[in-house]
């Protein structure tokens, strides 16, 4: 499969472009540019959840305290990249990663799993640059989730 030339238009280019330098994650198999075309949110994983929940409303209350807890959640992992706290990165990374994924949060998912090899790689400068997508499509995957489930089933 060819790639388009670099002057020629793309369509399936993703909103929001990887950052030069972290494009790809070797041993991952997917980009940033790859995880930009995941939905931020996958409304099938939410039915599948209440689903196993048995409509007991648990599943939107999981999705309510996601979303409360995006900021603080966000907060502690930058912090982590930031000051190269490998063991606290993981820790928050991994659970950002789980988290996402219950909620149908498939970009931010992805996204988590790609940071998740560079802090495990140790590669602290591409973490850093990364967080900043992180934090980018976590706002807006917390106000798709907001407007798309939580509201409309709350």
């Amino acid at each position: 499969m060819q790639s388009p030339d670099p002057g020629s238009s793309d369509r399936s280019a993703p909103a929001n472009p990887p950052q030069p330098g972290i494009t790809a994650v070797t041993g991952s198999g997917y980009s940033q540019e790859a995880a930009g075309l995941l939905p931020l949110v996958d409304a099938a994983v939410l039915e599948e959840l209440e689903d196993e929940l048995a409509g007991s409303g648990l599943a939107q209350r999981f999705a309510r305290d996601y979303a409360a807890m995006w900021d603080q959640r966000c907060t502690r992992l930058a912090a982590a990249v930031d000051s190269q706290d490998s063991e606290s990165a993981l820790d928050a990374v991994i659970s950002l990663k789980i988290s996402s994924a219950m909620v149908g949060g498939m970009r931010l998912a992805k996204l988590a799993e790609l940071l998740e090899v560079l802090i495990r790689r140790g590669d602290f400068g591409q973490g850093q640059a990364l967080m900043k997508r992180v934090a980018q499509d976590g706002g807006q995957t917390v106000s798709e989730l907001q407007a798309t489930y939580i509201l409309k089933n709350g």
